[in-house]
């Protein structure tokens, strides 16, 4: 069952943040490392409805391969 995860992530110095579907934290950093190899992961955590809803994130992975 996947879950939606929020990883922060930094670019050449630009924070962002993502939302990927995935089984647990660790396979959600790992699929934002594989689409963007040069990020650096800050933070993984799971997505929250109401605060996703208000700041919203782009998202990265849209179902778990």
């Amino acid at each position: 069952m996947a879950i939606q995860f929020t990883v922060g992530i930094n670019v050449a110095g630009k924070r962002q943040s993502v939302t990927v579907s995935a089984e647990d934290a660790l396979t959600a950093a790992l699929k934002v490392k594989n689409e963007k190899p040069k990020a650096t992961i800050n933070y993984v955590r799971r997505s929250n409805r109401r605060g996703d809803r208000r700041h919203p994130h782009n998202p990265i992975v849209a179902e778990v391969g």
